[in-house]
């Protein structure tokens, strides 16, 4: 008998100010089994880029997709989410049996759905997904760090912590800020504020 095709989904960034929120759906290999697959919240900043480079080898088939700053201000985060979701799975080379999604809503999709709440802690697909989308995305940070330093994107990685947040009101909030986000919408509101101060 054939081996059941269960795909794991999971997505990172919900919280952040600002970039994309980024899904992935990973197919693990049964013969080909991984070490330490763990909710990715869980791993240090190192093993889940190890884990990630394991995933990417060794999976029967792993996708990765987002939704953009400008889709969550339109749709709201939540059905953002679900749409990066879909878009990751909708990626895979291999058609999955089942689909098992991290949280409690599930995504449109074509192939059978199930929400598994704690699910990244839970199921090793679903953990291989957590760690793909976490380690993409914190890619992208690094990314958008080196072209806007003084934000400190790096170390942040976008939450909402309060270096971040005097940093916008210092600097101004660049186009991949997520306007919807109340902070941000709190600031944009007073813009010409810290407009005037950051060019006097």
């Amino acid at each position: 008998m054939a081996e059941k095709h269960l795909c794991g989904v999971d997505e990172a960034g919900r919280g952040p100010l600002c970039g994309p929120v980024v899904a992935a759906a990973v197919i693990l290999d049964p013969a080909r089994p991984i070490e330490g697959l763990a909710d990715s919240k869980k791993l240090s900043a190192r093993t889940r880029e190890r884990l990630a480079a394991l995933i990417r080898e060794r999976a029967l088939a792993w996708g990765i997709a987002e939704a953009t700053p400008e889709e969550i201000d339109r749709l709201n985060i939540l059905r953002a989410s679900l749409l990066a979701m879909q878009r990751a799975v909708e990626t895979l080379r291999i058609a999955p049996d089942e689909v098992l999604i991290d949280g409690n809503r599930c995504p449109e999709l074509s192939f059978p759905v199930r929400a598994i709440i704690g699910g990244d802690a839970l199921e090793p697909a679903i953990s291989a997904a957590s760690i793909l989308a976490k380690t993409a995305r914190d890619a992208h940070m690094r990314e958008l760090d080196r072209l806007h330093p003084q934000l400190g994107l790096d170390r942040h990685k976008g939450y909402p912590t309060a270096e971040h947040l005097a940093a916008i009101q210092r600097h101004g909030i660049p186009d991949f800020y997520r306007k919807s986000f109340a902070p941000v919408r709190r600031l944009l509101a007073q813009a010409p504020l810290w407009a005037d101060a950051d060019t006097a």
